[in-house]
C-alpha cells in the first residue's frame, strides 16, 4: 500500500528527536514536516503544517502532551496522535488515550515498530505498543478509552475464541498447536485471521480487544 504521510514530532529531549528525525529521513513514504520541544510549540506547528500524524512525548514543559492532544483533537478532529512514553508511565498513557490519542509507543521501540505504528494510526486504527504489560492492558480496559464503540460487531468461532485466549496468555503458535492438537501453521493461519478481524497488528492489540469485548478476563492475564 502506498503512503505519503506528513508527520510532526514533539519531545523536549533533543538527542531523541535527532535520532528519530534521522531514521525518518530515510523513509520515502513519511515526511517529517516539523519538530517541537513542548506542547505549545506543537500546537503552533500542527496548525501551520497540517500533518496527518503527530508523535508527542507525554511529559514536556509549558504544556504537556495530554493537554496538547486534548486541544488538538478538539480543534482538528481528523488529527491522529501517537503518545511517546517511558516504561513506567502507565497512568499517563491511559490519560493520553482518553484525551484522544490513537496509540502509544515506548521510547525504546525499534525502527520497525515505530514505522508500523505510524502507518497503522495513519489508516485511522489504534496502535498498542508491543511491550504493553498486563497491568497497562488492564488499566486501559477499565478506562473510558474505547475505540471499538462505533465499529461493527465482529463474531468469532469457538475455535477462534479458544485461540484468542491462548494468544492473550502469551502462548506461541507452537505451544497453542500442541495444546489444542493443531499444526503450528494452522494456528498461524488462525492468528492472522484473528488480527485481521480485530484490525490490530500484534499480541498487545489482541489482548486489548479481548479485554474490551469480554473475551478474556483481566485476572486471567496475571
Amino acid at each position: 500500500m502506498k503512503y505519503d504521510i506528513r508527520l510532526a514530532v514533539a519531545d523536549d529531549h533533543e538527542i531523541f528527536l535527532d535520532g528519530l528525525a534521522l531514521m525518518l529521513s530515510r523513509q520515502e513514504h513519511i515526511t517529517l514536516v516539523g519538530r517541537a520541544a513542548d506542547g505549545r510549540e506543537l500546537l503552533d506547528l500542527v496548525h501551520r503544517e497540517k500533518p496527518d500524524v503527530v508523535m508527542t512525548d507525554i511529559k514536556m514543559p509549558k504544556m504537556d502532551g495530554i493537554a496538547a492532544t486534548r486541544q488538538l483533537v478538539q480543534e482538528l478532529p481528523g488529527i491522529r496522535v501517537i503518545a511517546l512514553s517511558m516504561f513506567d508511565e502507565e497512568g499517563l498513557i491511559v490519560e493520553m488515550l482518553e484525551a484522544g490519542a490513537k496509540g502509544y509507543l515506548l521510547k525504546n521501540a525499534d525502527k520497525q515498530e515505530i514505522l508500523e505504528a505510524i502507518e497503522h494510526v495513519y489508516e485511522d486504527h489504534t496502535y498498542y505498543c508491543k511491550s504493553t504489560s498486563a497491568k497497562l492492558a488492564g488499566m486501559i480496559a477499565r478506562s473510558k478509552f474505547n475505540p471499538y464503540r462505533q465499529k461493527e460487531a465482529v463474531t468469532f468461532t469457538d475455535r477462534e475464541q479458544e485461540i484468542i485466549k491462548l494468544i492473550c496468555l502469551q502462548q506461541t503458535a507452537q505451544q497453542i498447536g500442541d495444546r489444542i492438537f493443531l499444526s503450528k501453521r494452522t494456528v498461524e493461519g488462525y492468528r492472522t485471521r484473528i488480527l485481521e478481524k480485530m484490525n490490530v497488528r500484534n499480541t498487545a492489540g489482541v489482548v486489548m480487544y479481548a479485554l474490551k469485548h469480554n473475551l478474556i478476563r483481566e485476572e486471567d492475564l496475571v
